[in-house]
């Protein structure tokens, strides 16, 4: 009964080690993340100008932030927004999985250093740093550090207190298994893929690899194949991730998946002889047994050799595995309305790292940018229309449109609102305060767009025209504010330090100048009974609502720039 009640604690302390391992690592992770902000984005997209670059920028980012799901997801993600291709992409989670081997070191190095002596300076060091509010991103990242050594060290223990070693049960257990059968080695490679996929950490399942075999019960063998099959279980994240996506992001996904998948199964052809070459650069005899201390350092070495050498045979084929994909999963061909709704670059499930999610808004509010703009254009086209059938058919799109505008603007809010519950840095917060500035002026300008579409329809119905010199001064009108509106989605599309806010200024001035002149001569003709006070009306509406619009596209600049 004594006994029982020890394992029970024993394993409650193993599996709360776990969760902190788990938890230390995603703090360090999303610490990192924040530390380097926009700067880690910048690095994703620009530092993939060829295969090779992009392999180093994918292990280095993994290096940092000790998640190859993270970098993964982030890559995923970019892949979506358009802002990296599937085969920059490819080279970018080729690196992802040499980078996350250093997961692997760091817990065979908790197997055989102390690490006590650096978790409780961590710790107090770290807490020192939170309540510093400009170091607290560094204290955090120091508090996952200690949290994950404390894991290990944690783990270490409860290996020591099983002792398993000296348990005829378990050791029989797994002495019943032919470490030499291929079958044996797929059956462990399954449970670990299994595993993985069910509690979508890599690290959990190295740790418990690494366990089990520091303690002499778990042949090398098998717990190599678990480190196998944990490879393929780590893409069931991204695979997860990209399941709402685009298809080019799904592809993105499933070339990682291909990826483990191919390295997989050229080991499983060579391994007894691959496996036994590792030993032999560790200085472990597998067939010999003992010396378990260096069982962690195996199973390090493994995963290493094994996403090296499997990038250096791939990163060589990126446009074969581009092709392999793209033929796996075709692009489907639209059979949706063309009307319905249907946001472009953000997928709600994305929402897994918030630095990251938040350029997914930037894009889409681009896209948002871009469709009042083509709105604008279809009123001006609008204008000059006299045929009624065309004219009923434009404003019918027109009205369409204004609809699609207070969907985005509802999805868009809705979606940064759930970014926004998640631990953001300073300056991504900003960005969502403009952004929700941006996308509600968005959506005035849909309105003004709609409302100048609705003047020109009570035009149409009363039969009434506008004179020639009135057709040209709103014409003239019309110009400025479709210059504002391209120069918004230029601002919109690149950085703000690239752009001087006071053309916008300048564009708006002209708007306001040309608008009190065009009143004044309106208030002037129909005292002279130039024209009828009905199509006079008509004319003041047009114009008081394009200067409208012009103000909020001054609003939208300005938000871009981080002006109130």
């Amino acid at each position: 009964m004594e006994n029982n009640q020890n394992y029970l604690m024993i394993t409650l302390q193993l599996l709360g080690s776990l969760g902190l391992l788990i938890y230390g690592m995603r703090i360090m992770s999303e610490a990192l993340q924040k530390m380097a902000g926009p700067q880690l984005r910048h690095i994703l997209a620009k530092m993939t100008t060829n295969r090779l670059t992009g392999m180093l920028t994918g292990t280095l980012v993994t290096c940092a932030v000790q998640s190859s799901s993270a970098t993964t997801v982030m890559t995923v993600s970019f892949v979506s927004a358009g802002l990296l291709t599937l085969a920059q992409a490819i080279s970018v989670i080729m690196g992802a999985n040499i980078g996350t081997t250093l997961t692997a070191w760091i817990m065979s190095l908790g197997y055989n250093v102390d690490l006590t002596n650096v978790v409780y300076p961590s710790f107090m060091l770290g807490i020192m740093l939170i309540y510093k509010k400009q170091h607290r991103y560094a204290g955090d990242f120091l508090f996952g550090t200690a949290f994950m050594f404390l894991s290990l060290v944690m783990l270490s223990a409860s290996g020591k207190a099983m002792d398993l070693e000296h348990n005829e049960a378990v050791i029989s257990f797994f002495a019943s298994f032919d470490t030499s059968s291929h079958l044996t080695i797929l059956a462990f490679l399954a449970i670990g893929t299994i595993i993985t996929c069910i509690v979508q950490s890599s690290a959990a399942v190295m740790a418990i690899t690494i366990l089990l075999c520091s303690t002499g019960v778990l042949p090398i063998y098998l717990g190599i194949a678990l480190v196998m099959g944990e490879n393929i279980g780590t893409t069931a994240t991204a695979n997860l991730v990209a399941l709402g996506a685009n298809t080019q992001a799904r592809r993105a996904a499933l070339a990682h998946l291909l990826f483990n998948v191919f390295g997989v199964v050229w080991v499983l052809v060579a391994f007894y002889p691959f496996v036994d070459m590792v030993c032999s650069i560790v200085g472990y005899d597998p067939s010999f047994g003992g010396q378990t201390t260096k069982l962690p350092v195996v199973l390090a070495m493994f995963h290493t050799c094994f996403n090296i050498i499997n990038t250096a045979i791939l990163i060589w084929l990126v446009p074969q595995m581009e092709h392999a994909v793209c033929w796996l999963l075709p692009e489907k061909q639209e059979t949706k309305d063309k009307d319905e709704f249907r946001l472009q670059y953000i997928q709600s499930n994305l929402v897994q790292t918030p630095e990251i999610a938040v350029l997914q808004a930037q894009k889409e509010t681009s896209a948002f940018g871009e469709r009042v703009g083509r709105m604008f254009g279809m009123v001006r086209i609008l204008f000059h229309e006299t045929d009624p059938k065309d004219f009923t058919e434009l404003f019918r799109q027109i009205e369409n449109e204004e609809d699609m505008t207070d969907k985005m603007e509802i999805e868009i809010a809705r979606y940064l609102e759930q970014v926004s519950e998640g631990h953001l840095s300073d300056e991504t917060k900003q960005k969502i305060r403009r952004m929700m500035r941006e996308i509600s002026e968005l959506e005035s300008i849909g309105d003004s767009c709609y409302k100048l579409a609705r003047t020109l329809d009570r035009k149409q119905e009363s039969g009434q025209a506008f004179t020639n010199h009135q057709t040209e001064q709103l014409q003239d009108l019309m110009a400025l504010c479709d210059h504002a509106l391209s120069r918004m989605q230029t601002v919109m599309h690149g950085h703000r330090f690239e752009h001087d806010i006071r053309e916008t200024f300048r564009i708006e001035n002209d708007i306001n100048q040309l608008r009190q002149r065009l009143k004044a001569e309106n208030v002037t003709a129909v005292n002279n009974h130039e024209y009828d006070y009905t199509v006079g009306t008509l004319y003041v509406d047009m114009i008081n609502e394009l200067e409208k619009l012009g103000d909020y596209v001054v609003n939208v600049v300005e938000a871009r720039f981080g002006r109130q």
